[in-house]
């Protein structure tokens, strides 16, 4: 299951989780976003007992993507006890982004 973060829940579904989160920065407007969209739904879907998947709209929460230097979409950062432990840029294989799921598991 993918969650919708916005900065009210940040702190809340982000900050204070006891799982690792992956966090997908998009846009609607974004085509490289839509792409990689199914893989984030796929993966909560595949993690949903094991850690947190959530995506961030980064129009509508301009200050969460400010606060992490997100400049280019899609950005997905994976985050560990609250601190960033990495990030990938762009349209990348599913199997990446589990890969770097699975090593905060």
């Amino acid at each position: 299951m993918t969650v919708e973060v916005t900065e009210k829940n940040f702190e809340e579904i982000v900050l204070n989780s006891d799982k690792p989160v992956l966090l997908d920065f998009w846009a609607e407007w974004c085509g490289p976003c839509r792409v990689i969209a199914p893989y984030i739904k796929e993966l909560g879907e595949e993690f949903k007992d094991k850690a947190v998947v959530g995506k961030v709209n980064v129009d509508e929460n301009s200050g969460i993507a400010s606060k992490y230097g997100i400049r280019n979409i899609p950005t997905v950062l994976f985050i560990k006890n609250g601190e960033v432990a990495d990030k990938l840029v762009g349209v990348v294989p599913k199997k990446n982004l589990a890969a770097k799921l699975n090593e905060l598991l």
